[in-house]
């Protein structure tokens, strides 16, 4: 169990230079018996280590741990020339271990058409003005569409996209990155048609009369995928930097990249050798049968293991078995609830599943295998266990990646085969709007069945799967928790029998993520003799109130000893539900009060403004308020506290990060 310590916010006095560790050096009058190059004191550090589980300071040498503890016993490690920075009582963690997430396509979203969990409206009327921009005939793309969160939940059709883009193919990704949504051009383009037939794993979805509907899933993707003109070397580079840099800011100082190309690995070693690339990453080549170049680079290469400074662990695979729930592409033992006769589908024959397996296997790699529906993971586990009898492997730490919907026995099968689940929190509390419609109450049972995995004696490795989800572990904290979405739903949480604790929930995002990774005796914990991985957060995590978690935010991230990310907080950060708002027109600060411009907050919350002389009344869900506005430069404002309490909101200040966060008062 993890210590807990209040909470201490840092006064607005405290300058970044000294969040960057940039405070004078001073000397001490005793000896000093191993003088470090950095030392933090006074902070609230939640170490991860069961056997040293607090502490108060800590001493770096290098990229690594010289001590960790009180006070008193840090001064023996600073010198002369030692650089000193008191934290004044701020929370610090170990580096953050993104488990499971797909760098390159997160990265592409910040240079893509942002559509994520958007209105259809807004969609697109976004695509509408891409097409605009663009020239005939180019590609227009994005991703994050979810169609269970507008009115009309139903799958959208390439009607829709053709009368925005009638002149440019589109090809849009659900959220869960395994349907895409495109129009009449981009289906031309392919060669697909009414007639053209459905590959192994993946399906061209039709409509009542035959016609193609304009969603394609899985292996299907690959009719588009195949002739979308590929970004070059040096944008692919750049994406990856831009992924970087925006994991930095939420504290996280590692990842997995769950499916590489070669091409994406020969990308790796440039950045790291150039040294731009400063993350720690584990990235798992994409294995999707026995013959294409990334087979050949499994059969031609032993694991490489770790590289770079210990920048890079290259030893391990990703083999995609099933779909999503919610593109109804994962593969299910018995049909589907809401669609008779239809149980997903299997990427693989069981045949084909051994032949690629083993192709990993033999070779010392790490199986990683995605893995949604029941029938997937008993195809895996009968897969793995086939091997195993065949070629016993002592520490083999074969993962199974989202473990979603489990049959009972095949829970207890996986403990037993000592296969570790990579699980994403946020997944339930995203998939709760669809699930039981899915798969019906019984297959709840071992459905995101967190509690159960801990209980019968497993760790769980977390994760975001981002760009599905968006990339903030603190949301993931939040939804492992109260098993609850942004928004606070539904109040007592979504079958909350199945939560975890703070505890576990810090735990599978180091030192479960490390181990899940061959990397726990340097990495997921602040130990003497590990990396100096760890990140500043602006509010204690562990004993915060439950509303808070979501919007904590990152001050500092460290790597190695090396600050790489610094919070900028001349600006107020305003979030709602979790997620930053961005404004065309600054904001107006006054003492204790914050003015907004009133149109962009609604545009950002997908609520409406109407006008009214010298009053505002602002629309939210249902909920209405007036309130007095004042122009400024052309621009209306109103006072945001005022605004959010007005829509039935909680709203609260944090001073150490100069964050508001808001949450709907249920």
């Amino acid at each position: 169990m993890l210590g807990k310590h209040p909470t201490r916010l840092i006064p607005l006095t405290l300058s970044m230079a000294l969040l960057l560790g940039t405070a004078p050096a001073f000397a001490v009058g005793t000896p000093v018996q191993t003088a470090a190059d950095i030392v933090y004191r006074d902070a609230n550090i939640y170490t991860v280590d069961d056997d040293n589980p607090t502490a108060t300071a800590l001493a770096i040498k290098g990229d690594r741990i010289v001590y960790v503890g009180g006070e008193e016993g840090v001064e023996a490690y600073i010198g002369e020339d030692t650089k000193v920075t008191d934290l004044n009582g701020l929370t610090v963690l170990p580096g953050i271990m993104e488990g499971h997430m797909h760098m390159s396509s997160m990265g592409k979203t910040l240079i893509q058409l942002n559509v994520f969990w958007k209105p259809k409206n807004v969609i697109l009327e976004a695509v509408r003005a891409a097409a605009q921009e663009a020239e005939p005939g180019e590609w227009i793309q994005g991703q994050g569409w979810m169609n269970t969160i507008w009115e009309d939940t139903d799958f959208p059709t390439k009607e829709e996209l053709d009368a925005v883009a009638p002149d440019n193919p589109v090809y849009l990704k659900r959220a869960d990155g395994h349907m895409a949504w495109v129009n009449s051009m981009a289906l031309e383009l392919a060669g697909v048609t009414k007639d053209t037939p459905n590959p192994q794993g993946g399906e061209i979805l039709k409509t009542e009369d035959g016609e193609v509907l304009g969603c394609v899933t899985d292996n299907a993707r690959d009719f588009f995928t195949n002739i979308i003109p590929a970004y070059s070397t040096e944008e692919q580079r750049e994406i990856y930097l831009l992924a970087q840099n925006e994991l930095f800011t939420y504290g996280i100082t590692s990842a997995m990249d769950a499916g590489c190309d070669v091409t994406d690995i020969e990308n790796y070693q440039y950045l790291y050798e150039t040294g731009q690339m400063k993350l720690r990453t584990y990235p798992l080549v994409r294995l999707l049968d026995t013959t294409n170049a990334q087979a050949d680079y499994v059969r031609e290469n032993l694991p490489a293991g770790m590289m770079y400074d210990n920048r890079m662990n290259l030893r391990a695979v990703k083999i995609t078995t099933d779909g999503s729930l919610g593109a109804r592409s994962a593969a299910m033992l018995e049909e589907y609830s809401d669609r008779e006769g239809y149980c997903g589908e299997l990427r693989f024959t069981d045949e084909q599943a051994y032949e690629v397996f083993k192709l990993a296997y033999d070779q010392g790699y790490q199986i990683c295998t995605h893995t949604i529906g029941d029938a997937a993971c008993r195809q895996v586990l009968d897969t793995l266990e086939r091997l195993q009898s065949e070629n016993p492997q002592e520490d083999h730490r074969l993962r199974i990646e989202h473990f979603q919907i489990v049959a009972p026995e095949d829970i207890d099968r996986a403990i037993q085969m000592g296969v570790i689940p990579s699980m994403e929190f946020i997944h339930a509390t995203s998939d709760m709007l669809v699930a039981e419609d899915r798969i019906g109450a019984e297959r709840m049972k071992g459905a995101y069945a967190w509690r159960t995995v801990l209980d019968k004696g497993s760790i769980i490795v977390g994760g975001t799967d981002a760009p599905v989800e968006l990339v903030n572990p603190w949301h993931n904290f939040y939804a492992g928790v109260t098993r609850k979405n942004r928004d606070g739903v539904p109040e007592n949480g979504w079958y909350a029998e199945q939560a975890v604790t703070r505890e576990e929930v810090l735990k599978s995002y180091t030192i479960w993520v490390a181990y899940g990774q061959f990397e726990e005796d340097i990495k997921g914990s602040l130990e003497v003799g590990k990396l100096a991985d760890f990140v500043v957060i602006d509010r204690d995590i562990m004993t915060c109130p439950e509303d808070e978690m979501k919007d904590v935010q990152a001050l500092m991230t460290v790597i190695g000893g090396e600050v790489v990310y610094t919070k900028d907080t001349a600006v107020p950060t305003i979030m709602w539900h979790g997620v930053p708002l961005t404004f065309n027109s600054a904001l107006i600060e006054e003492p204790g009060k914050i003015y907004a411009p009133v149109a962009d907050v609604m545009n950002g919350i997908g609520g409406t403004v109407e006008k009214n002389g010298e009053f505002v009344t602002v629309t939210y869900n249902g909920v209405s308020a007036t309130l007095p506005v004042t122009s400024v430069s052309g621009t209306d404002y109103v006072g945001l506290r005022a605004l959010f309490e007005g829509l039935n909101q909680s709203v609260v200040w944090c001073q150490t990060s100069r964050t508001v966060s808001t949450s709907t008062v249920l």
